[in-house]
């Protein structure tokens, strides 16, 4: 079978495979009572359920992610590695299991092939506290996080290590740093929440402003980034990690308020005068505010479009709701803080974001 032919599966369901059939049992007659853990998590869009036959030409394919702790990797992991190459099937489902490194500055990640030696795999050996800290900056799976520590970790970040699909967990650290990170503490989420909103007050009279001086396309580019926030926004209040932009738009449509928000939103992006996309804005804007009102976390505050001030722009003024959550923050160390939030509240930097120790210091630089 060749790979165009191969059928497509995604692959989380393909690293199960790989897991069962192959890695499991070589570990087991190979290293009998060893404790690992077994997990398809971290980078890779698979990880968040958002693969498709397009994933197959980017480091996509079998893979699995093994954890042991630091002494056992120290001890067994050239020779697991090396006994992996040496025994792994050359194809899962007629997916290669053989990875071929790329030379070329334009292409340069790895591409299923097919060989007939050893396997250059992607079963790659981890222990659990290397991993947090390389992809989070994380002294170990059972530190307890401060809320400045909260701040610095990216939302991408979050979601890649508590998403995916953990196959087997002899250490029981991997499982349970993922339980510890599913969601932020609720004072965390509390401050996040009236950051957002802040972000929102921060530009919703811009719309209205670039119109009326004739910059249309500063217009429509203020209602993207709003539109943006909004659905920021949702996922915040659905206690939902978003994803880097890429994939925003595909996790916004698996909210529960996607299908009757998500057409207004379009409404916002599809206008072409200011008239139009005020009025769409304004629909979202009541849209979410009443589900911030429905969350309990603070006495309901009018959702209601307004004038901005004196001048002829309706908004919502969500520095009210932005105030009416600070009002709520009792953690003395965020009390302390600007609205400014966490990390991707005020980058969107990719290669920011993937430094951890860039990411640590300059959160604790605001104050």
């Amino acid at each position: 079978m060749t790979i165009s032919a191969a059928r497509f599966l995604p692959g989380l369901e393909l690293s199960g495979i790989l897991y069962e059939e192959a890695v499991r049992p070589i570990l087991r007659d190979a290293f009998p009572g060893l404790s690992y853990a077994a997990a398809r998590v971290g980078s890779g869009s698979e990880v968040l359920g958002f693969d498709s036959p397009r994933s197959v030409d980017h480091d996509w394919g079998p893979r699995l992610e093994i954890f042991l702790n630091a002494e056992a990797k120290v001890e067994h992991g050239a020779g697991i590695r090396r006994l992996l190459a040496e025994r792994l099937p050359k194809q899962v489902r007629g997916w290669p299991t053989h990875f071929q490194e790329s030379d070329d500055p334009l292409d340069p990640v790895g591409h299923m092939r097919k060989t007939d030696g050893p396997v250059n795999h992607r079963v790659d050996l981890h222990d659990v506290d290397g991993w947090l800290a390389a992809r989070l900056g994380l002294a170990s799976a059972e530190a307890e996080l401060d809320v400045r520590e909260w701040l610095a970790l990216p939302q991408q970040r979050l979601a890649e290590t508590t998403g995916g699909i953990v196959f087997h967990d002899g250490l029981g650290s991997l499982t349970g740093v993922r339980r510890r990170l599913a969601w932020y503490p609720e004072q965390v989420w509390r401050h996040l929440l009236a950051c957002q909103w802040q972000r929102i007050a921060q530009e919703e009279s811009f719309v209205g402003r670039c119109a009326e001086v004739g910059d249309d396309i500063g217009s429509a580019v203020v209602t993207a980034r709003l539109v943006r926030s909004l659905m920021h926004l949702c996922h915040l209040l659905e206690r939902r990690y978003a994803p880097y932009d890429k994939w925003l738009g595909s996790s916004f449509s698996r909210l529960a308020t996607a299908e009757s928000l998500g057409p207004t939103l379009r409404g916002a992006l599809a206008a072409t005068d200011y008239p139009a996309r005020e009025s769409h804005l304004c629909d979202a804007y009541e849209a979410v505010a009443s589900l911030q009102n429905a969350s309990g976390l603070i006495a309901p505050v009018d959702p209601g479009r307004r004038p901005y001030h004196a001048r002829p722009f309706l908004v919502l003024r969500a520095e009210r709701f932005a105030q009416a959550l600070a009002r709520t923050v009792t953690d003395p160390d965020l009390r302390e803080l600007p609205l400014v939030g966490g990390v991707d509240q005020w980058t969107d930097n990719a290669d920011l974001l993937s430094r951890p120790s860039a990411v640590h210091a300059a959160i604790h630089a605001i104050g």
